[in-house]
């Protein structure tokens, strides 16, 4: 259990460690000079590091909205609504980190043995599907080994088939079928890109928008952000006053956070070509000698490069789409949980559905796909936070409304059947 434990956290959970180790193993199969390796694996553990970080940016500016709406829906704190992850895993976590264990071994073995060649390289994504397969599993009634082997198994399958059906989707998006997308945006894209397919145009670009010479500074997704956000944090300050904390400014709160937000954009998206120019390389000797024909599996936000536009319109299309649902799930409380808007998911899984839309059907297949997706985020968050009413709820209401919620209830049935048999 301690060299799990040491593995798990050292290695398994953080990201640049395990692109980092990955690369390395890459090279030295390939019979790379040291130099060669030792840049090689450095490089990817740096990319990947610019790319948190980036992600940190984005998502340390997005948090307090999502936290300010929380706390003026349900009279309670963010802090006491997010605590339910870390009491669920001081009580669960050795189970969760035994099924991420066992759970990646199966994983490979599908890569290696079967045509499903998917090898799953998001590092906090290798816990958190566990995490939210195994309080499923104690939602059904699981315990014991039986806890561990449903949670590994479940992820597991996660891992591989996910990412390998929503191949072609990426591969219509970047013309490269060199990786592919390992992330809960999954069932979204797949919605969106779907309905964008038969309602779209591909002749017409989010890339392509005509924007006036003197605004064409527009075009830039930094100070898109950076603009989009400073007028949220504007009308999100009028609505909840609570945003702006004692002694701040509200146009200067604004305006430092929509530069963080440009920046982290930025930030994040050259780490995204600083990974892909080390990573994949470097994956081609462990595709060739390892597991031949496989295939990596990277974060969402290494999409967001290829459609930059369709990002900014996705998230602006879902918040607007998924805050005027949950306003009305509210209303007529039609899941008996209040709701808070999905600031989170509306940017990183409904960007990536954008894309994707955008991929399949242009401009207006952005849009469409981006709605109807949005719809389905909240009918399933609604669901999931049902399921999850004993366990991990509170999370699910930031975190959910995704593959997590989605696959995470589907595991809490089929559970539920195991369950009542043993």
């Amino acid at each position: 259990m301690a060299f799990l434990d040491f593995i798990t956290s050292n290695i398994l959970r953080n990201p640049p460690v395990l692109l980092g180790l990955i690369a390395a193993i890459g090279l030295i199969v390939q019979k790379k000079n040291i130099a060669d390796i030792i840049k090689g694996s450095l490089t990817a553990a740096f990319g990947m590091i610019i790319l948190n970080t980036g992600v940190g940016l984005i998502t340390g500016t997005i948090s307090p909205i999502n936290s300010a709406f929380q706390e003026a829906i349900t009279g309670k704190t963010a802090v006491a609504n997010t605590l339910n992850d870390t009491t669920f895993t001081a009580s669960f976590g050795g189970d969760v980190g035994l099924a991420m264990f066992f759970g990646l071994i199966l994983h490979l073995i599908i890569a290696r043995f079967t045509k499903v060649k998917t090898i799953f390289l998001t590092g906090h994504m290798l816990w958190w599907f566990p995490f939210i397969f195994v309080a499923a599993g104690v939602e059904a009634g699981l315990s014991g080994f039986g806890l561990i082997i449903f949670g590994a198994v479940f992820s597991a399958l996660y891992w591989s088939f996910m990412p390998w059906i929503m191949r072609k989707f990426i591969w219509d998006v970047t013309g490269d079928q060199s990786f592919l997308i390992g992330h809960p945006t999954g069932m979204l894209s797949i919605i969106s890109g779907l309905v964008a397919r038969k309602f779209g145009n591909k002749q017409h670009s989010t890339e392509d928008l005509k924007v006036p010479k003197s605004l064409s500074f527009f075009r830039e997704i930094s100070v898109t952000g950076a603009t989009v956000i400073f007028i949220m944090y504007i009308i999100v300050a009028i609505i909840v006053p609570s945003l702006v904390g004692k002694g701040e400014n509200l146009l200067f709160l604004s305006l430092n956070q929509g530069l963080t937000f440009g920046a982290g954009l930025l930030v994040m998206l050259y780490g995204v070509r600083f990974l892909i120019n080390q990573i994949v390389p470097a994956f081609q000797g462990i595709s060739e000698k390892l597991i031949p024909g496989s295939v990596p599996a990277f974060d969402v936000p290494i999409l967001f490069n290829y459609r930059p536009n369709a990002v900014i319109i996705g998230f602006l299309v879902a918040m607007t789409t998924s805050t005027i649902m949950i306003i009305i799930a509210n209303s007529f409380n039609i899941f008996g949980v209040i709701l808070i808007p999905l600031v989170i998911t509306s940017f990183f899984e409904m960007g990536g559905a954008a894309v994707v839309g955008e991929g399949q059907g242009g401009l207006k297949g952005s849009i469409i796909g981006t709605i109807v997706s949005a719809i389905v985020m909240v009918l399933i968050m609604g669901i999931s936070v049902g399921v999850y009413n004993n366990t991990i709820q509170n999370w699910m209401l930031i975190f959910g409304g995704n593959d997590f919620s989605i696959f995470g209830s589907i595991a809490k049935w089929i559970g539920s059947l195991f369950s009542g048999l043993f």
